[in-house]
């Protein structure tokens, strides 16, 4: 099925409405920087939508749930979001459509670019806006280890998910290989 400029606009405020609706159920428990819920929309967009789409999920998708409920904070927290996840959305776009990778090696690759492109928002923040951070190398190690129980949560979820976009012919079968 021909992705169309229609179904790209539902594709992409679905993932932007689940990108609202899950942190604020997750963060009701208090499991929200834990389980990571935001990345796990915008991590499937990046592997089902056209570039442009995929990054607009990632980039608005903090940006609006900061304006709306206040999570995650303005400032700092939102602005290293907005790139880390676009990093995601753009690199899962180029490693899962693009090299048509293996679904697990391209959404590993857009985790790990994601947290280093979070790394150098947290170090320009840090520098130029006067943002309370550890040093970056710091930053993506602590995030990394207390996102675990989020990243497994990502592992296994979203390659299902892909694989059931895939059966309900809203993403090309070519997409990345869920093995």
């Amino acid at each position: 099925m021909k992705k169309n400029f229609i179904q790209e606009m539902v594709l992409a405020s679905m993932f932007i409405a689940i990108g609202l609706i899950l942190p604020m159920i997750f963060h009701s428990f208090g499991l929200g920087s834990t389980f990571l819920p935001m990345h796990i929309p915008v991590l499937v967009a990046g592997f089902t939508l056209g570039l442009p789409y995929a990054v607009a999920v990632g980039m608005l998708t903090p940006l609006l749930s900061s304006l709306l409920t206040g999570m995650p904070p303005l400032f700092p927290v939102m602005p290293y979001m907005v790139f880390e996840l676009g990093a995601y959305a753009a690199v899962g776009y180029y490693l899962g459509q693009k090299l048509n990778r293996n679904t697990y090696l391209a959404l590993i690759g857009s985790m790990i670019a994601g947290r280093l492109v979070a790394g150098v928002a947290v170090w320009i923040l840090v520098l130029f806006f006067g943002a309370k951070f550890p040093s970056p190398l710091v930053f993506v190690i602590s995030a990394v280890t207390a996102g675990i129980p989020g990243i497994i949560i990502q592992l296994l979820f979203i390659p299902p998910i892909i694989l059931l976009l895939k059966k309900a012919n809203l993403i090309k079968n070519e997409v990345c290989h869920v093995k």
